[in-house]
């Protein structure tokens, strides 16, 4: 039997977030496999208490977060968290001798792991689910083609072509790092996906939790995920009283929360819509199933840029597990997903008056609801389970520490 697989991660659960939450779904389906698996986070889980840390029947080596005097300083934050990643990453790897190492993004995890695995003699798996230049430029800390956005692209590139092979998480992001010149042959997709057996394809709406929210007997649009600003939320709000006009029981059901949520309550109150938007906060993971089988059309608005076009979300997947009706923006990281008039409706991107056009015909069709229901729900078993995105690690692992990972 070969030595545990090491994985190298930006922070992981009982931090709230996609990333955390794809982690866990790998490491549960890894194992299922019967393939050992160690693994170690990096300064961005924050203080911790102890080094060592349980979390869901995981155990995760933690790495001490840097002085924040030191984190906050240009380039030479970056290269302290490096150094002390690195450090980490070897001292538990001399402690669990395993075949490989697999550094998840960003790319300052993959150098770290690449400094480890050098000294150490190990071959280095790095997983792209997104360019951090990208994700700086929509959080407003660069702009595209700015100094310190050449530099992110940069370092990426150094990583991609250093490491024994590459994985990513959907199409869009691997025909770019085909273009950054690595070789398409170390590119393997591993996608998204979902755990159906979490999600019941439909179940009967809690009327209760309807009622204490206000929507019982409503036409509930929802959106449930982080409320960051490439998701267009506001776009949402600038179309519903268009929505309104042609149907006064709409309502927005938005399930999260996130640094946009103080914006989007402002947005609603000088729109006058104050009362038809209900905020919930941010919900239990194992509850989020209730809140999808309260909404008629999960909505999901985002906004066109290099983030959105390349890299797929995951929340689709799972309102299409839970048998939801689906209106996306036709960013490129949709389309990947939705196939339209077939498995959701898409829309233009950006524009309020689209959004409410197609949200709007697909309520006043309820007769389309169970074919759009059934073909998203049978796009999910057929394309996008754990079980199967999991497996195509099989192949990559296998060419690098051999048949131990048949």
């Amino acid at each position: 039997m070969a030595g545990p697989i090491l994985h190298v991660l930006d922070h992981s659960i009982p931090l709230h977030s996609g990333y955390a939450f794809r982690t866990r779904a790998i490491l549960e389906h890894q194992r299922a496999l019967g393939w050992q698996t160690v693994h170690v986070t990096g300064p961005k889980q924050g203080r911790v208490n102890a080094l060592v840390e349980d979390a869901d029947g995981l155990r995760f080596h933690r790495t001490q977060a840097l002085d924040p005097r030191v984190a906050r300083l240009p380039l030479l934050g970056h290269m302290a968290l490096v150094r002390a990643l690195a450090a980490r990453v070897q001292q538990v790897a001399r402690e669990v001798r395993p075949a490989l190492i697999h550094a998840h993004s960003p790319s300052l995890n993959a150098l770290a792991a690449l400094s480890a695995g050098r000294n150490l003699g190990l071959p280095v798996v790095y997983e792209v689910r997104a360019f951090w230049e990208d994700a700086a430029v929509d959080h407003g800390t660069t702009t595209e083609g700015s100094l310190r956005y050449r530099i992110s692209r940069a370092l990426e590139t150094h990583a991609l072509r250093r490491a024994s092979a590459v994985t990513t998480i959907c199409e869009g992001l691997r025909s770019d790092i085909a273009g950054r010149g690595i070789d398409a042959s170390r590119i393997t997709v591993i996608p998204n996906a979902v755990d159906t057996a979490a999600f019941s394809g439909g179940a009967l709406r809690d009327e209760t939790l309807a009622r204490r929210l206000g929507i019982a007997g409503k036409r509930v649009l929802g959106f449930i995920g982080s409320f960051y600003a490439y998701e267009g939320l506001h776009v949402l709000l600038a179309a519903l009283p268009m929505m309104l006009r042609a149907d006064p029981a709409v309502r927005v059901l938005l399930v999260g929360g996130g640094e946009q949520e103080k914006a989007l309550r402002a947005q609603a109150r000088m729109l006058g819509v104050e009362g038809c938007v209900v905020f919930t906060g941010r919900v239990p993971h194992g509850e989020v199933t209730k809140y999808y089988d309260l909404v008629d059309v999960l909505v999901y608005p985002r906004l066109k840029m290099r983030l959105t076009d390349l890299v797929t979300p995951s929340k689709p997947l799972e309102a299409m597990a839970q048998g939801r009706i689906l209106a996306a923006s036709d960013v490129g990281g949709h389309r990947e997903l939705i196939e339209d008039g077939r498995t959701g409706v898409l829309f233009e991107a950006g524009c309020p008056n689209a959004l409410a056009h197609s949200v709007s015909r697909l309520l006043a069709s309820p007769e389309r609801w169970p074919d759009l229901r059934e073909q998203a729900r049978r796009f999910v078993e057929r394309e996008r389970t754990w079980s199967a995105s999991v497996a195509r690690y099989r192949d990559v692992y296998r060419s690098l520490a051999g048949e131990a990972f048949a």
